[in-house]
């Protein structure tokens, strides 16, 4: 502490202002880089949420008195409590996705509630609950459902619902095959609405999907690409992992039809109704001869003939018809018309006792016994005309390219960029102002008044001669300077060690010249008093 001070007072103004800003500087740089050590390294807690949902995380963390920060639309946390933080706002329902769901039905009261406001509540919360399970798939990370329900019109009784979802992806762009599955999802939960009338609209504004095709049977593609995953489960089963190679071509039907056809068979009747008539007549027929005494009141008539006739009448009648049969065929797209698999498998390699490696395709058994069951696999219709085609041939090894995935402690440190190039250029400042300001500057050579007793040192501006020896040949140098301030001049300019070590030594070699030397400074001092 004592040079420090004698340092310290041997400079002048100028360069005691330059060394207390240096050490500031060095001061404020360690500050810095102690408090970005020290300061928790803040990760990614939500992105993208709407305004009022991230105002309620925000509201939260403050309570909670979590640090936070928020650089554009995202929140930032300590990485050390992401996770928890994220199951604690989790259980309290945040962040909201902005969709209430059947909850909106609790709010209503039975006082004041019109039927059109509960049905206006009712498809709210309808839209709300299928924006919701949307939502939780992976792929989607915001939807927003609407629902046109004409059911409300008593007078358009033939109206049917419709529906639009808007998506937004957490990634990858949305497929057809998810977009089938949302209309499917929400014609479900609405009663009458049909699938072709939902529209399903990503961020771009564009329609994935077209409507026409929402229904329709699987494409050619769909079905040749499980066809091919059946067959090559099967395949690989036998042959091993990378050991097949399956391709699957499906010609289907692109078009509808519908047949209807009528025909009567004339040698067949059937009688579909019987009418019998029966008539029965009878007759009582006499004869007699006329005289006077028939005609006589109490006359004996004269005798005559008599005779009777019955008469039976029967008439049967049968109505036939003729044998009809009426056939109506509707015929939908998507069935299969011909069907053509193409199967690669690889041999068996060996190696000889010479060491030459070999291959050995797949023998006939093995071969036939896989078109059987490739066969079976894909329903194979020889009168439709499919084709099945195995072949045994040598397939190249391809080896993976880079280096295995493997679990390193570096994993589990987590490292910001930003802080990390902060604390280095604080770092280099630190050093250039600790090797090039401050350094040279307390390691300037001066010259010590430790050897003239206190009160007899030359006045400023006076002559400072004299004769000291030398270390090389022991001879007396003469030696002097100029006195400015109040400071003793260096005695030494030679080179090599430090001028203050060379004077002690060379003081304590040669004393009684030392001696002559201090006393004739003093002798000098008196005269001029």
């Amino acid at each position: 502490m004592q040079q420090i001070g004698t340092v310290w007072t041997s400079l002048d103004r100028r360069k005691q202002i330059i060394v207390a800003g240096a050490v500031m500087l060095v001061f404020l740089g360690v500050l810095a880089m102690s408090r970005l050590i020290t300061a928790p390294s803040m990760t990614l807690l939500y992105a993208g949420l709407e305004s009022g949902a991230a105002g309620d995380i925000v509201r939260s963390l403050d309570q909670r008195g979590v640090p936070f920060e928020i650089r554009g639309g995202s929140i930032y946390v300590p990485g050390s409590q992401r996770d928890e933080l994220r199951m604690t706002l989790a259980s309290e329902g945040l962040p909201a996705n902005g969709n209430r769901g059947y909850e909106l039905l609790d709010t209503l009261s039975g006082f004041g509630t019109t039927s059109q406001m509960f049905d206006a509540a009712y498809w709210r919360a309808k839209e709300g609950e299928l924006a919701r399970t949307i939502v939780g798939a992976p792929h989607i990370s915001q939807a927003r459902v609407h629902i046109a329900n004409g059911s409300t019109n008593p007078f358009q009784r033939s109206v049917a619902p419709t529906a639009s979802v808007y998506l937004v992806s957490s990634g990858a762009d949305i497929t057809s095959d998810q977009a089938k599955a949302i209309r499917f999802l929400v014609s479900s939960a609405v009663s009458g609405l049909a699938p072709e009338n939902v529209a399903i609209i990503d961020s771009n504004g564009a329609v994935i999907g077209a409507q026409k095709n929402a229904v329709a049977a699987d494409t050619a593609d769909d079905k040749s690409r499980q066809l091919r995953e059946k067959v090559l489960r099967l395949v690989e089963a036998r042959v091993g992992t990378g050991n097949a190679v399956v391709e699957v071509s499906v010609d289907t039907v692109t078009k509808t039809e519908s047949i209807r056809e009528r025909r009567f068979d004339p040698n067949g009747r059937v009688a579909i109704s019987t009418d019998v008539e029966e008539r029965s007549d009878s007759a009582r027929n006499q004869s007699a001869d006329v005289t006077v005494a028939s005609n006589l009141p109490d006359g004996d008539g004269a005798g005559g003939d008599e005779s009777n006739s019955n008469a039976t009448q029967t008439r049967e009648r049968v109505n036939y018809e003729v044998s009809e049969t009426e056939l109506e065929v509707h015929n939908a797209p998507g069935a299969i018309k011909r069907l053509t698999v193409a199967v690669l498998v690889n041999g068996t390699r060996s190696v000889d006792a010479t060491g030459t490696e070999g291959f050995a395709p797949m023998p006939e058994t093995e071969m036939e016994a896989l078109k059987e069951l490739v066969a079976s696999a894909v329903g194979f219709d020889a009168e439709r005309g499919d084709v099945i085609t195995l072949k045994s041939m040598d397939l190249p090894v391809v080896e993976p390219q880079g280096t295995l995935a493997s679990a390193s402690i570096w994993q589990k440190v987590h490292f910001d960029a930003m802080s990390l190039i902060q604390m280095a250029i604080l770092a280099i400042v630190s050093l250039i102002l600790g090797l090039f300001v401050i350094r040279p500057i307390l390691t300037k050579p001066v010259v010590t008044t430790a050897l003239l007793p206190t009160g007899s040192l030359p006045e400023p501006g006076s002559v400072l001669t004299g004769e000291i020896a030398t270390e090389e040949g022991g001879q007396f140098a003469p030696i002097a300077g100029q006195v400015a301030g109040g400071n003793v001049p260096a005695l030494a300019s030679q080179p090599g060690a430090d001028p203050v070590d060379r004077l002690r030594a060379m003081i304590g070699d040669k004393q009684e010249e030392t001696v002559e030397i201090l006393r004739s400074w003093l002798e000098e001092g008196e005269e001029k008093v």
